[in-house]
């Protein structure tokens, strides 16, 4: 079977949310297909956490549908999220707990064994390449350890589908190169499929598919060569800059 005949990872249709009188989806649709990136761009205020909180239920979607390799969100929640992986921008790490005190916590959430949840924890640890610093206390951590520690604790459950919401958002240039490294290493290794949220053109790459978010719509979707090509750009930074007003928007954060 081929990728594109796979169930997708994550399918929206039709899917709307508002705060009051503020529509902050309006009716979207967008495919993640599994094993790959999916690069979900959009400014601030584009509703790309509003996505992510309805996939992960925090919000109950009242207008569309969300699915999971076919499972309802709304209908077949527990299925649903068993597949899936999460990393929100707010660190929600224990600062007073170890590294490893934090990953057998979650694991136990999630009723995986003590021993099963130390095992899968220092395989994940050599992975992110931080096993050496398992009994620190996370606040003797960087900040970009702490996103390489919030990444392999959405992995402990073995999800098929990973969210990252805003994952290098104040990190330094070599922290943010690495979590992309160890997230692209792990969609090439583990064939995991990967919906990554970010105002940060240069963290796409041109094999990625890219959806661009704004104000709620979605204004493109699909591979990036076919996104340049199909919006009579020279690149998906042209694209991304014309179709939002992004080059007035220069400084705004997501």
């Amino acid at each position: 079977m081929s990728a594109d005949d796979r169930e997708p990872a994550l399918a929206v249709e039709g899917l709307g949310h508002a705060y009051g009188k503020r529509r902050a989806l309006d009716g979207i649709s967008l495919t993640v297909p599994a094993g790959g990136v999916t690069m979900l761009l959009g400014l601030n205020g584009a509703g790309k956490s509003t996505l992510f909180a309805l996939i992960t239920r925090l919000f109950d979607a009242r207008q569309g549908k969300i699915k999971v390799f076919g499972y309802d969100v709304s209908r077949a929640p527990c299925e649903a999220l068993r597949h899936l992986g999460i990393v929100f921008q707010p660190r929600t790490l224990d600062l007073d707990l170890s590294v490893m005190q934090n990953l057998t916590y979650h694991a136990a959430l999630h009723g995986i064994a003590k021993a099963d949840a130390r095992r899968r924890a220092s395989e994940l640890l050599i992975r992110f390449e931080l096993l050496d610093r398992s009994r620190d206390k996370v606040r003797k951590l960087s900040g970009g350890q702490m996103r390489r520690i919030e990444i392999a604790r959405a992995l402990l459950h073995r999800p098929s589908l990973l969210l990252l919401d805003e994952a290098t958002v104040g990190l330094d240039i070599r922290s943010r190169s690495e979590i992309i490294r160890h997230v692209r290493r792990l969609v090439a290794d583990e064939a995991i499929g990967v919906l990554w949220a970010t105002h940060l053109i240069e963290e796409v790459m041109a094999h990625d598919r890219v959806v661009i978010l704004h104000q709620g719509r979605v204004l493109a979707d699909g591979k990036v060569n076919d996104v340049v090509s199909a919006n009579g750009g020279r690149d998906i930074a042209w694209v991304f800059a014309t179709l939002t007003g992004a080059d007035a928007a220069a400084g705004e954060t997501a």
